[in-house]
């Protein structure tokens, strides 16, 4: 087995990146965590994970990795529901 990185691993990293990043951001105040790019980032980055891990199974790190990816989803609905409802007021 060799140690050199596969593409698999390197859209692993990103994913991670993604996801420890917006962590980061929103922590520290410069994002937030109820606007719809947090979980939409989160949501990426959890997919990237999951590609890498098609290449390298771990089935704990399958089972939370899809879990984020679903709690991204549903952040990044409500969000979106959110900023619609406000923009319809808005209107009215």
């Amino acid at each position: 087995m060799g140690s050199l990185l596969t593409i698999p691993d390197l859209v692993g990293y990103f994913g991670v990146a993604l996801v420890v990043g917006t962590y980061f951001l929103s922590q520290v105040g410069r994002m937030e965590s109820t606007r719809a790019l947090y979980p939409a980032l989160n949501a990426v980055g959890a997919l990237m994970i999951l590609i890498s891990l098609v290449h390298r199974p771990n089935p704990p790190s399958i089972v939370i990795e899809f879990f984020w990816l679903v709690i991204s989803v549903v952040g990044l609905a409500r969000a979106l529901l959110k900023r619609s409802a406000l923009k319809s007021q808005e209107r009215s």
